[in-house]
């Protein structure tokens, strides 16, 4: 007897056709196996006990980097009489059949010990890989996923490399990324200008570099980073001058045998960065991390640490325990990743380039995630994730694409019941991100071989850079465009996540969001009933004074609170942090009166700004979402509770009497640490109350949290305990990240509620 199988999910690029080669040879079948670009077909024949035993091999000793996601077979009465098993040719398929490039991943623990082993012939060698491991998206350029169709064209297989190739029963058959010394591509370092080493003398040169505190630019898989020594304020310095980056806390590399030296880790933690994914992870700073690493490094309590994840990485630890290793981009551009870009747009940050010659197709940063609330949550979903496809439980049979927000943007395409989310895409209010999420769109329909669109959504906003590419999009493939409140989409996103589809109260805060009134949005009740979606609480309007300067410079926002609080008095208080001229108060107090550029706003994030200038800890926002952040680790320093009375009418929580109350505080003389607790437990207490009395009212059992703030883990920890504490259910997010990255995401399910 004959069958045909078709197989799809996660089955290029991960050792499948090789994986199916050896149990068709072992169950004595022939036939064949190709890959047809979002699938793969495979066909045997043989007696039916034989057939049944593969189709088990099939289900349950697949390959560990592999997923299935539906077996289609179909029995085949006429055999085609093959005398043995082959992988044939791949084939593109005409057919609109949704594929899953696999995401990349870290270098394996064979390779890495191949790598180390003086007698291997890829001794030292940077680009080693194999089927378990290595580049897959950032290199493939279409499907199906076959060395021709990836930058690794550029390097035809010596005979060695061949053999293993061709070898079924070698871990490099039919390995797509597979290289050596004699084949594949090369490093070199320069000093932008001249090349100055190659190959092994390169790196050992660029480790006595980074040794002496030079700033290194370090091409790697998915784009570049910029590293430079931890232990040594100079280079730290240095680095954040040229980069423009005077504040925000660096990433660090470093091996899994020094993290417990400057960071406290529990089993969660160590099993995400150990992962093949190798995410960064955020890790809460132990006692003796002033020991090892510059202050500069990172101003708050927690310090983002990856492992190496490519074998160029580990050979640049010799003598240090840790590296800065930044994405190397400026400020709210796309990381570089072309030599030639490189070499031009860091020339004035880097001191040396530690280069390659591999093409870089798909740009992709590192991953973030940290714990909240138990569980680790995504700060950023890229490398290793991307563009692994997330499944919901709902159906659908439209093909949607989603253009994200505007800030620490992603896109999605919706195809069934999966969501393909690009990789980490950025500010697209820059141009240049601009147009890298307009690549990335186009890669992503590509690579899940989209050709027709049924449905564009975008954001409320109509000013987002992203609206206007749905707008074009949408004239190009003749569709619709929707447009969904961002809230609301990042309440759908929650929904999403988790398979959530009862009714529920979810809390969405965040910084800023264009509202349904045409207000700045941020500290949403909004309750989600009978598949609909309304808003039914917020914190207090706020005016926003001199609109978004009030986000770059807090102490406007402080100002603008405390002028309701306590009136004309508020002036002589301010100048007492001799930040504002005299002129600039004479000015503001004239919007003030008049309400001139003072936006309307219900931001969760502005009140916590406010809070954050009160108390000296940050005067200038320069990376999103700053005065807050630096805030937590303060209020983390309180030990002991404390009780707070959260003032409430009418489902708005009173975030004037907030800022009055640390105000007096602070008169009083209270501890800055005390005081940010204390407006950390109002907001979250507050914030509860309101959606508990709704629950209550609808009979409602869920409650969640999803957003920027959701990040805070005071605030959400503290939700979470009051949602547990009166019974109802708490819902968070696992897959999606909570902020904007989410977004697409949420826009995605909101369509597919709009339709139902």
């Amino acid at each position: 007897m004959g069958v045909k199988i078709r197989v799809k999910g996660i089955v290029q690029g991960v050792g499948f056709r090789p994986f199916v080669y050896r149990i068709a040879k072992k169950n004595n079948l022939k036939g064949y196996v190709k890959n047809m670009g979002n699938y793969v077909e495979i066909f045997v024949e043989g007696k039916k006990e034989d057939i049944e035993n593969f189709i088990n091999d099939l289900k349950n000793k697949k390959p560990p980097l592999s997923r299935i996601d539906k077996l289609d077979i179909k029995e085949i009465k006429e055999t085609k009489e093959f005398d043995d098993f082959y992988i044939i040719n791949s084939e593109n398929t005409k057919e609109e059949e949704e594929g899953t490039i696999p995401a990349d991943v870290a270098i394996c623990d064979d390779c890495l010990a191949e790598m180390l082993d003086k007698n291997n012939r890829r001794y030292r060698y940077p680009f080693i890989a194999c089927t378990n491991c290595g580049p897959r998206f950032t290199i493939v350029e279409k499907l199906p996923y076959d060395r021709e169709n990836t930058s690794m064209r550029d390097f035809p297989l010596c005979g060695e490399c061949l053999k293993e190739y061709k070898n079924p029963l070698d871990r490099r058959f039919h390995a797509q990324a597979t290289c050596c010394p004699i084949c594949g591509p090369k490093v070199f370092l320069s000093d932008g200008k001249d090349i100055i080493a190659e190959k092994d003398e390169a790196i050992r040169e660029a480790v006595k570099l980074l040794e002496e505190g030079k700033i290194l630019a370090i091409k790697g898989i998915g784009g570049t980073h910029l590293a430079c020594k931890v232990s040594e304020d100079e280079p730290v310095l240095n680095l954040r001058e040229r980069l423009g980056r005077p504040t925000q806390p660096f990433a660090v590399m470093s091996k899994v045998e020094y993290i417990e030296l400057f960071a406290e880790i529990d089993k969660d933690e160590k099993n995400a960065l150990v992962s093949l994914r190798r995410p960064i992870v955020v890790l809460r700073k132990n006692q003796d991390y002033d020991k090892y690493f510059s202050k500069y490094v990172s101003n708050l309590d927690t310090i983002g640490v990856m492992l190496p994840y490519s074998g160029l990485h580990y050979l640049l630890f010799d003598k240090e325990i840790a590296y800065v290793m930044t994405s190397a981009n400026l400020p709210g551009l796309p990381m570089v990743k072309d030599n030639d870009e490189i070499l031009k747009k860091l020339n004035d940050i880097a001191d040396y380039f530690l280069l390659h010659n591999r093409r870089i197709v798909n740009r992709c940063d590192d991953s973030v995630v940290k714990k909240v609330a138990n569980r680790l949550v995504f700060l950023r979903r890229s490398r290793g994730f991307a563009p692994e496809p997330i499944k919901v439980d709902i159906e659908n049979n439209k093909n949607i694409l989603c253009v994200g927000a505007e800030l620490n943007s992603t896109a999605c395409i919706v195809k069934r019941n999966k969501f393909y989310l690009t990789q980490y895409i950025g500010n697209t209010s820059k141009y240049e991100t601009f147009c890298y999420l307009r690549d990335a769109i186009n890669n992503i329909l590509r690579l899940t071989n989209t050709n027709k669109i049924d449905a564009i959504v975008c954001d409320l906003h109509p000013q987002f850079n992203s609206t206007k590419l749905a707008e074009e999009l949408a004239e190009k493939f003749g569709v619709e465009v929707f447009r969904v409140q961002h809230h609301f989409a990042h309440a759908y996103s929650l929904l999403g996540d988790n398979n959530y589809f009862d009714d529920a109260i979810i809390l969405s805060l965040d910084g800023v969001g264009y509202g349904l009134d045409g207000n700045i949005w941020g500290g949403e009740v909004l309750l989600f009933k009978d598949c609909k979606m309304e808003r039914v609480g917020h914190l207090e309007e706020q005016y926003q004074l001199g609109g978004d300067l009030a986000t770059k410079y807090p102490l406007r926002m402080l100002l603008s609170i405390l002028y309701k609080a306590i009136g004309e008095d508020v002036f002589d208080f301010i100048k007492g942090y001799n930040f504002f001229s005299e002129k600039e108060l004479k000015l503001l107090k004239f919007q003030l009166e008049k309400k001139l550029n003072c936006p309307i706003t219900t931001s969760t994030g502005r009140v916590l700004d406010a809070v954050s200038s009160l108390l000296g800890v940050c005067f200038e926002k320069t990376y999103d979402g700053e005065p807050s952040i630096r805030l937590e680790p303060v209020a983390n320093r309180f030990k002991g509770d404390i009780e707070v009375e959260p003032r409430i009418k009418n489902n708005v929580l009173n975030t004037t009497e907030l800022i009055y109350k640390s105000y007096e505080m602070l008169l009083n003389n209270e501890s800055r640490e005390k005081i940010a607790y204390f407006a950390h437990i109002y907001i979250a207490d507050g914030l509860f109350e309101i959606a508990k009395k709704i629950a209550n009212r609808f009979g409602i059992n869920a409650i969640g949290i999803t957003g920027g703030v959701s990040y805070n883990k005071i605030i959400t920890e503290r939700i979470m305990a009051n949602v547990k504490k009166e019974g109802f259910n708490f819902i968070y997010h696992q897959r999606v990240p909570n902020g904007d990255g989410g977004i697409s995401f949420g826009q995605g399910i909101s369509y597919l509620f709009r339709e139902g």
